[in-house]
């Protein structure tokens, strides 16, 4: 070899060569993302189950997933994130209340039927049928599920008010319930999290089916209210554990959205707010169809997401988003963690959950900060720099 081609191998060793697998009949899905997604998303795609499953899993690593869209209707809650959270590989979970509000559907046995989504809504609406783009029901799985969680949260033990990870988890306990008497298995994602100690938590609760039951219980004189500020805290403390213990603190979101920056938004919590020094979310994992140049948060990169303390800047290069609609990428992701890794205990983050808020309330006492003015900008002032 001359000098010349040595000289070109040493400018493209940090790169491997695009020399992708013919395809066969028989490839795995992890073999197919490996070795045949090599450049533009189908790359980002490669490049997002590698870091999932070689640096945000391992060391016992914790892992928060978000999901935004109609996931659940569509099925991805019961072949996706349930075998996900079965094997341990997701930790907690911000969700909008619809996602669980259709999850219900699947725990309680509900039908729901693969359509089109150029059928004739009025004639739809004339037969009683409900459309998500493609997916059909009908009303009364809606009345039902509506009737069930009425039933539910008219318990004793639901009238107070607790964060909306408590109220899940009490939720998922009764659907839990009721999957075993109608013979079900692994059909509900809020079932599934109830057994496994996983945490739900919602940014926005009034803003669904399950929140709507909630306010109409509320004229019945319910004392069920949801937290706002304990759910802002328990989940900084989740973060604030994680990293504490030296832990990577991952972020997988699946979409934007309100519960993108509900998870984001741990780390400034931590440091501007409470002003406990911090570096930020070691991974971030974005799915999502969302441009940045529109100002949108749901486009927003982990690059923007430094600027605010909310990822680590020595992780940045190890950040992806991959441009790419859910549906498909998440079972690929799927098929890939569940061939590549081997399951992690549960880490039951549920079951420590006063034990973690304590943690870091004991910390934000400590650290003593003092606000003040400078050049028209409050600034929190450390008088502590321990974790």
């Amino acid at each position: 070899m001359g000098a010349k081609s040595k000289a070109g191998s040493r400018r493209f060793a940090n790169y491997p060569r695009l020399n992708p697998l013919g395809i066969g009949r028989d490839i795995s899905a992890a073999d197919l993302i490996d070795q045949t997604f090599m450049a533009y998303n189908g790359g980002r795609l490669r490049e997002a189950a590698q870091l999932l499953s070689k640096k945000m899993l391992p060391k016992n690593g914790t892992v928060g997933l978000t999901l935004t869209g109609a996931l659940t209707p569509a099925g991805l809650g019961k072949s996706c994130r349930i075998p996900l959270m079965k094997a341990g590989c997701i930790d907690w979970i911000v969700s909008p209340g619809a996602n669980l509000y259709h999850d219900l559907h699947y725990g309680l046995d509900m039908k729901l039927y693969a359509g089109s989504p150029f059928l004739d809504d009025l004639e739809l609406r004339e037969q009683s049928v409900i459309r998500i783009y493609d997916v059909l029901f009908d009303y009364d799985v809606l009345l039902d599920t509506d009737a069930f969680v009425r039933q539910v949260i008219s318990g004793s033990e639901f009238q107070k008010p607790m964060g909306s990870d408590e109220f899940h988890f009490l939720l998922g306990k009764y659907v839990h319930e009721r999957g075993r008497k109608l013979k079900l298995k692994d059909s509900s994602a809020l079932a599934t999290a109830y057994e496994c100690g996983i945490p739900i938590f919602t940014s926005s609760p009034g803003d669904s089916s399950i929140g709507m039951n909630v306010a109409a219980m509320a004229l019945r004189d319910s004392g069920l209210t949801i937290d706002p500020n304990r759910d802002v805290n328990q989940t900084a403390a989740i973060v604030y554990d994680a990293k504490v213990r030296g832990l990577a603190s991952s972020v997988f979101i699946l979409g934007g959205g309100s519960p993108k920056n509900f998870i984001l938004q741990t780390e400034p919590q931590i440091q501007e707010v409470m002003g406990i020094e911090e570096s930020g979310h070691d991974y971030f994992l974005q799915i999502t169809d969302a441009r940045p140049d529109t100002g949108g948060l749901s486009g927003a990169t982990p690059a923007e997401a430094v600027s605010w303390g909310k990822v680590d800047p020595d992780t940045l290069p190890d950040c992806v988003v991959a441009y790419v609609d859910t549906t498909v990428a998440l079972p690929l992701l799927t098929a890939y963690l569940l061939t590549r890794n081997r399951p992690r205990k549960a880490k039951r983050l549920y079951d420590r959950r006063d034990k973690l808020l304590g943690k870091l309330t004991a910390r934000y006492l400590d650290t003593g900060t003092v606000t003040k003015i400078k050049t028209g900008r409050k600034v929190a002032k450390r008088t502590s720099a321990k974790r």
